[in-house]
């Protein structure tokens, strides 16, 4: 049904340095040239993105990062730019390729002064200004030290731009978590490998745009040995966007027995509308029918709006029965509620073994029951968010937030089939994978949203797409149509409904969509 291709490579920060260290040892090429390099790499985003900055301040730390900043003030210099090189610790500190970019700038002038009154740069940091934020990379472990907490924040407080070199300073680059404290760039400029955690969690608030660059860095078109040599580094992850897949065209022949028929169940009393959402959402897609399993008082507001689908009232698990043997899919969870009406359902769905999209309480019922942790199976894709993540794996939301890519793997391996964990930079996790999509933007944060998703999921799955594959995609359209409605009317006050027109836009090639 599709054909997968454009996926990005990510890394861990420790294959990020096995990268670096392949390129010294096995290609020749010299660490003080990568770091010149990356530093040529910042300045030209720096020239590029504010051409009328009137002075550059480097702030630098006491490792390779600092190194990159030091360059940065030298090509300054050489431009005839006020540049000065603010330093955190003592520049005795430096050593080796950090230690020769040092001299680099002080022989092209540039003045270098090392700071203990952070609060005193804050004049410095005017909106004339650009600071270059060099202060820690990807090799920091637990929280900031005091004397860098003062300088990021100094920096935070200023009215400067901001470029980061590799990552945005007191940012885990594996996880996206802030440590203590993170400097939040306009800009982050990294390299090498794309460093997974900046893509998720709390990195893309602090991250601000992305450019990435591999610092002539030959990953596939290397001679021998220096190719072999990086097919061994495997990547972490993969991201992914819509463009990473391609929905076929639909033969001239078609018929809707050739795309599937998806069950919606849930929407206990009070919450029909979720299942009206995934139902309409999984119709927009092109699931070759939709049905819905609900609560009798929601049938004629549900077939309101939509007579397309086919709305059937179940009072209990034995009344569900019969309507579980037509569908090919089945999605649960959408306003199931925690009663034991919704109980039952979920128990009926579960007997079968149809490829399921399993969201909302449905994922809550199972964290729930002893029993259902033993239940594992792989044609079935769970859509939590970090509470529901949580749930799953009985401790809290922070540990979720702590490592996604951990979370996400670990529900996979409790329960098999395919994890979306939800959120700024959704996870999506099989056995043999990991996809990151950075899609979406902040109006997403509203009700209804999970619904629509797991309707698309559903659809995609319907049609012949596998778990892995409808998940992705589905994540992508998802936050590609959430873009598009936020263009048409703003973040603030975005409805999941909004998302529909521009769904069934956006899973149409060759239909003009914006995106």
């Amino acid at each position: 049904m599709t054909n997968s291709t454009r996926r990005r490579a990510l890394f861990r920060a420790d294959q990020v340095r096995e990268l670096d260290s392949i390129a010294i040892n096995v290609g020749a090429i010299a660490g003080i040239q990568l770091m010149k390099r990356a530093g040529r790499v910042i300045f030209q985003q720096l020239r590029l993105r504010w051409p009328l900055a009137q002075k550059v301040f480097v702030c630098c730390g006491g490792g390779n990062n600092a190194g990159d900043g030091y360059i940065v003030a030298a090509l300054a210099a050489q431009k005839c730019m006020q540049v000065q090189v603010l330093s955190a610790v003592p520049t005795a500190r430096l050593n080796g390729d950090a230690a020769a970019a040092m001299q680099f700038a002080l022989a092209e002038g540039v003045q270098v002064t090392e700071v203990d009154d952070w609060a005193s740069c804050l004049t410095l940091f005017d909106e004339q200004s650009v600071v270059v934020d060099a202060l820690l990379g990807t090799g920091i472990k637990g929280e900031v030290r005091v004397e860098y907490e003062r300088a990021i924040n100094a920096i935070n407080a200023g009215k400067a731009r901001v470029i980061a070199a590799d990552v945005p300073s007191g940012i885990c680059s594996d996880t996206g978590v802030v440590l203590g404290a993170a400097v939040k760039a306009d800009v982050t400029a990294t390299f090498v490998g794309l460093k997974q955690g900046l893509l998720t969690a709390s990195a893309p608030e602090y991250a601000g745009e992305m450019c990435f660059d591999e610092l002539g860095v030959p990953f596939r078109e290397a001679p021998s040995p220096l190719a072999s040599a990086y097919a061994e580094v495997q990547p972490s992850a993969e991201q992914i966007t819509r463009k990473s897949y391609r929905l076929k065209a639909r033969p001239a022949d078609a018929h809707k027995g050739l795309y599937g028929h998806v069950l919606i169940v849930g929407g206990d009393a009070g919450f029909g509308g979720a299942v009206a959402m995934a139902a309409e959402a999984c119709a927009r897609v092109g699931a070759g029918l939709v049905s819905v399993a609900t609560q009798a008082v929601h049938v004629a507001p549900v077939l309101a709006r939509l007579p397309e689908v086919m709305v059937n009232a179940v009072a209990s698990g034995q009344e569900l029965e019969p309507h579980l043997v037509k569908p090919s899919v089945i999605v649960v969870g959408p306003g199931l509620g925690r009663s034991p009406w919704s109980e039952q359902m979920l128990q009926q769905v579960m007997k079968t073994g149809l490829p399921l999209v399993v969201d909302a309480d449905a994922l809550n019922i199972l964290a729930a029951k002893p029993a259902c942790s033993e239940v594992e199976r792989q044609n079935w894709v769970f859509t939590p968010h970090p509470g529901e993540a949580a749930r799953l794996l009985g401790c809290t939301i922070d540990d979720i937030q702590a490592d996604r890519f951990s979370a996400a793997r670990a529900i996979q391996a409790k329960f098999g089939g395919v994890v979306v964990l939800k959120g700024a930079g959704t996870i999506i996790a099989s056995a043999t994978e990991t996809l990151v999509a950075k899609v979406g933007n902040p109006g997403m944060a509203t009700g209804g949203m999970g619904d629509i998703l797991a309707g698309i999921i559903g659809a995609l799955l319907a049609q012949g797409l596998g778990p892995a594959e409808a998940a992705g995609l589905g994540v992508c359209v998802h936050g590609d149509a959430a873009d598009l409605a936020a263009f048409d009317g703003g973040q603030r006050g975005m409805l999941a409904t909004d998302l529909i027109s521009h769904i069934r836009k956006l899973v149409n090639p060759g239909v003009p969509s914006g995106g």
